[in-house]
């Protein structure tokens, strides 16, 4: 369905209320989301991204409804990747002639992934312009490693429209498209869970590249984004949002996150959030068993915090497997800035605390000395070690 933006500008992309998961099983979608596409009719005729494989013919038909496809110009793929140019193979057997704007990364995640099907692609770089017709052109600018290394995002002048491509987007659908419609909780929520899950491991180029857009001094009016809400109402505050949070972002909150076999590593982690909760009341406290917790969703709350607990029971000498997987996935997104403690139980060797203090050091957290190490079941011994760590997780 052809839905207007903004001025010649229609919004033609997909809305997928349905997806449950995405890359792969490893982003989970609460709240349904989107493949954005734009489409522009000024004197030239441009596409901008298409959606997902699994929808590529239904977005074909819907296109066909929209404009008369041998009238489109140039196409434009912000992005290689197949929720964006999933669709491209079905509109290329349609248009093989048709001029693709891309990055030269993006020709090559492109060709890699559908084959060297002979496409007209049009290589441009940061500053590179495509004119569009009345007095409007398109402006280019590299986003590499935002999150691929072929990813850019497309300024349009005259309407001042930032496409830009997976920054500022959220997993989220929204059916009246626009950020001032969305309900703002939500919409801020699955923002926040986007950064942190996907773009945090690069916060210090997403730094310098906010640095080189503003430097471009373009007169930004609307931010569209691949997936989620369309930034209409004061769309630079996903902007500052996102220099925020890729400053080392923290509040004042403590998560505490565990796995247990036969819940003695349990009753430490809640004992360890009430004894934080009792030395600092204005302090969030949040306790998830990642077994069964979504981790996208307590990874989120671990990028809010400034310091975390994690804890696992001693098995095969080393830690269960469950909180295994969750550290590696937390030394991915490369948090910084935060400090974390580790308690566990165990029976015989004991090795757990030591293990996980090992996996936050090397995830990039300031690990404190102070453990809970349980023989068999905690007693009031092991819990009278909870102050000093809650004081030492809480101090500045």
């Amino acid at each position: 369905m052809k839905r207007l933006v903004k001025g010649n500008v229609s919004w033609v992309g997909y809305i997928d209320w349905e997806l449950e998961s995405f890359h792969g099983d490893d982003y989970s979608i609460m709240n349904g989301s989107s493949q954005n596409a734009y489409l522009i009719e000024e004197e030239k005729t441009v596409l901008i991204d298409t959606v997902w494989k699994p929808h590529r013919f239904d977005f074909v038909e819907s296109l066909k409804k929209a404009v008369e496809l041998k009238k489109i110009d140039f196409v434009v793929a912000n992005h290689g990747e197949c929720d964006h140019s999933g669709a491209l193979t079905a509109l290329m057997d349609e248009i093989p002639s048709v001029p693709i704007y891309c990055t030269a990364n993006a020709v090559k995640s492109i060709e890699g992934q559908y084959g060297k099907r002979g496409w007209n692609f049009h290589i441009v770089k940061t500053g590179d312009s495509l004119d569009i017709g009345n007095g409007k052109k398109l402006i280019f600018v590299e986003m590499r490693m935002l999150h691929w290394p072929d990813s850019m995002a497309t300024f349009m002048t005259g309407d001042n429209i930032l496409f830009s491509n997976d920054a500022f987007g959220q997993h989220y659908a929204v059916g009246e498209l626009f950020n001032d419609k969305a309900d703002q909780c939500l919409l801020n929520k699955e923002a926040m869970k986007y950064f942190a899950n996907i773009l945090n491991p690069f916060a210090p180029i997403l730094v310098k590249k906010l640095d080189e857009i503003g430097k471009l001094k373009l007169p930004i009016e609307m931010i569209a984004p691949s997936h989620g809400a369309i930034w209409r109402k004061d769309p630079l505050q996903i902007v500052d949002k996102y220099a925020a949070w890729a400053n080392a972002y923290q509040e004042e909150q403590v998560t505490v996150v565990y796995d247990t076999m036969w819940e003695g590593t349990a009753k430490i982690a809640h004992k360890i959030a009430e004894g934080i909760n009792m030395q600092s009341p204005e302090t969030v406290v949040k306790l998830f068993n990642v077994a069964k917790s979504d981790k996208n969703e307590v990874m989120t709350e671990v990028f809010k915090s400034k310091a975390i607990a994690v804890g696992s029971p001693t098995v095969s000498s080393s830690i269960l497997s469950g909180i295994a997987g969750w550290l590696e996935f937390l030394r991915q997104l490369k948090f910084k800035n935060k400090k974390a403690a580790a308690f566990g139980c165990y029976g015989w060797s004991g090795e757990s605390v030591k293990v996980l203090q090992e996996r936050l050091r090397d995830a990039g957290f300031e690990v404190i000395e102070e453990n809970v190490r349980s023989l068999w079941n905690p007693e009031e011994s092991d819990f009278a070690k909870i102050p000093e760590l809650a004081a030492k997780l809480l101090a500045k």
